[in-house]
């Protein structure tokens, strides 16, 4: 019952985030937040990322494909990715990976990662909650996938939330 109830508060903070996660993005960009390979480093509670922002890049089968990540209690975050196609597809799927920023490097490096995939449909989603060392930033990246057999290569895209410090 508390991991449901943990769950649920997770997913309703990304939807609060999808909805409101342009002027977030915005607001770290204006107060000279750093950027770090396309993802600022903030101190909020939540991020999301889509790959909605450029239309091309969609592809034939793939219409969309969301990332978020949010804090889920003290030194745990809840990470999400999805992946929708334009009609069911013979194979769709979400690689959820999970980073963590190291300030003597510079760089982003993996702690988690997860897949989750499907055959003929439209949409798969995962989400778990992950334990994390406090003190770091982390983010959520997804790399998604959308398509037909006769259609090879699949439609590929990437999605990433900005990084968020789990205290």
């Amino acid at each position: 019952m508390k991991k449901r109830l943990l769950s649920l508060i997770s997913m309703l903070a990304i939807v609060c985030t999808m909805l409101f996660g342009q002027g977030l993005t915005a607001a770290a960009a204006e107060e000279g937040g750093v950027m770090i390979d396309g993802s600022y480093l903030t101190m909020e509670e939540s991020s999301e990322g889509s790959i909605m922002s450029n239309p091309l890049l969609r592809g034939q089968h793939l219409m969309d494909g969301n990332s978020g990540i949010s804090k889920a209690g003290r030194g745990r975050i809840y990470a999400y990715g999805s992946t929708t196609a334009n009609h069911d597809v013979d194979y769709i799927a979400v690689i959820v990976y999970v980073d963590r920023y190291n300030e003597k490097t510079g760089n982003w490096g993996q702690v988690a990662t997860w897949t989750v995939e499907d055959q003929n449909t439209s949409y798969v989603s995962a989400g778990k909650t992950v334990a994390v060392p406090r003190g770091y930033y982390y983010r959520v990246r997804c790399e998604h996938f959308a398509g037909n057999k006769a259609d090879k290569p699949y439609d590929t895209n990437v999605s990433y939330t900005n990084g968020i410090k789990v205290d």
